[in-house]
């Protein structure tokens, strides 16, 4: 009877009595806003991250219209994505998210295979992205301020860049042992930071710069570079060219993540997400275009004798435009610091979601030692053990740096894939789930909600695809894609395992409400 009125307490946060419903009680504290979980959504995607380290190739794939316009191609198609995903959220308000919204959608029959390949693909996609750029974005920092690759600057070895990679690790792991409400004004900090910052180097760049280029090289310029990628064919340079947009245009998740300690999450989670993407899409174009138009030397970008050995562009079309103007790095250094600090907030925000989505998983028995991850620490609230978990995972995943240039390359190719293949699972089962045994949130698509879904599971098959090809010509050991390998070889021991035992005890999201009523999922 207590449980019952659990259930329907009409005092309840809308949220929790739908989490009552699903099974769940509330035990993580319910106490973020809107902008919060804004902020740390929007703080998961980051303005710079996924940008910065591409764009260079990007360029020398195709051009720089192709880049460009690639951003608003991909923009969107991510739209669809984001509103499909909004539905989903808005019906299940859970902390395990893609994890348990595909459990419940997929059904009784293969709800549980469903779940337990979309969480561990989600899991090993985010913990794999918690440490990939804040450490690559600091040593061109460290680079540029100790007198640039051709002044003798210093270019952090392996072992130190390593130690810089668990120290940021680390770093973040601490943060998100404490309480809550800190994370979250930090990740408030984190977008007002990228929103200002992003809007500094958008205006400030040009501005700066000798020269700028004309509209005609900016929006439309095709030309592949053989010379630096081995790819002359045309529709092939297109393809990668926008590997820069669909590898920035992902996170958007992670409000979802956060929905158990969100107040209103049933409406607030889908805002979150929209609003996330809203934002990354206009600040994300506004900042090629800064970059795209402040070029000085399209061909001396790619000069591995440039002032950054040719291997970071954004870095060198700073360093050009200041330089240029005022025969100083200073200025480039400092707006380097500000794109460095959105991949620090962008760790951090990707740590809180990782445990979370460990958490969730560990709630329900799904992976070895389960009791020790799912513990919540009594007084802060927060999955503290889960959090230790992940940023021990993503210091093993970044050893072989010591050895091999291309795993960190890898790493990188399997997390996208892992994070946004993730996202079909649900999608998928929602498309095909009859309506009728739909639960509808405060936040629907009605009647265009299968189209909806169809659009963004063809568009998610065709990334995870397009992060398989070869980037490089011609094809040898040192530059060879292993993402087919490395994300083999978590699909075959992933597969194993639920082949020969976890089939036998894994059942999906394991409710801790006995459900005295029938509901729709």
């Amino acid at each position: 009877m207590e449980q019952e009125l659990l259930i329907e307490d009409a005092s309840l946060d809308p949220a929790e009595r739908r989490l009552n419903q699903l099974g769940y009680k509330q035990e993580l504290r319910r106490e973020m806003t809107l902008l919060k979980i804004m902020a740390i959504s929007f703080s998961t995607m980051t303005l710079f991250t996924g940008i910065t380290p591409l764009i260079g190739p990007s360029y020398a794939y195709f051009g720089p219209a192709a880049t460009v316009w690639g951003w608003v191609i991909v923009t969107f198609f991510t739209w669809f994505i984001g509103f499909a995903m909004a539905e989903i959220c808005s019906s299940f308000p859970t902390t395990g998210s893609l994890y348990f919204w595909a459990a419940h959608l997929a059904g009784p029959r293969w709800g549980p295979l469903s779940s337990w390949y979309c969480a561990w693909l989600e899991a090993i996609g985010l913990i794999a992205a918690i440490g990939t750029q804040a450490t690559q974005a600091l040593q061109n920092i460290i680079l540029l301020a100790s007198g640039t690759a051709k002044g003798g600057g210093y270019l952090a070895p392996r072992g130190v860049f390593l130690a810089m990679y668990v120290g940021f690790t680390l770093v973040w792991a601490v943060l998100n042992t404490f309480a809550l409400n800190v994370i979250a004004l930090i990740d408030i900090v984190s977008m007002w930071w990228q929103v200002i910052g992003g809007g500094l180097i958008v205006i400030l760049l040009p501005l700066v710069a000798p020269k700028t280029q004309s509209a005609s090289f900016v929006f439309t310029k095709l030309e592949t570079f053989p010379s630096i990628t081995g790819i002359d064919n045309r529709a092939y340079g297109f393809i990668l060219s926008l590997l820069v947009s669909q590898y920035s245009l992902y996170g958007y998740d992670s409000a979802a993540h956060l929905t158990e300690e969100t107040k209103g999450a049933d409406i607030n989670g889908p805002i979150a997400i929209l609003s996330s993407i809203g934002l990354v899409s206009v600040f994300g174009w506004a900042y090629i275009l800064a970059l795209t138009f402040s070029i000085q030397d399209f061909t001396y970008l790619f000069d591995p004798s440039n002032e950054t050995a040719g291997k970071y562009v954004p870095a060198q079309i700073l360093y050009d435009a200041f330089h240029g103007r005022y025969h100083s790095s200073i200025g480039a250094i400092l707006l380097l610091i500000i794109i460095w600090g959105s991949f620090f907030f962008g760790g951090l925000s990707i740590t809180t979601s990782a445990a979370r989505v460990v958490y969730a998983l560990s709630r329900d028995g799904g992976i070895p030692y389960s009791r020790v991850w799912r513990v919540v620490h009594p007084t802060r609230k927060v999955p503290a053990n889960a959090v230790w978990l992940c940023s021990a995972l993503c210091i093993l995943l970044g050893l072989p740096i010591l050895k091999v240039d291309v795993v960190f390359t890898a790493i990188t190719s399997v997390c996208t894939i892992g994070w946004v293949g993730g996202y079909a699972v649900p999608i998928f089962a929602r498309m095909v789930i009859p309506e009728a045994q739909f639960h509808r949130g405060r936040f629907h698509l009605g009647p265009a909600s299968r189209v909806v879904c169809l659009v963004s599971f063809l568009w998610i098959c065709y990334t995870v695809a397009v992060f398989l090809l070869p980037t490089v010509y011609p094809i040898e050991l040192k530059t060879f894609n292993y993402a087919p390998v490395a994300l083999g070889a978590l699909l075959a021991a992933i597969t194993l395992w639920w082949i020969v035992d976890a089939r036998k005890w894994f059942k999906g999201p394991v409710r801790n409400i006995d459900d005295f009523q029938n509901h729709k999922v």
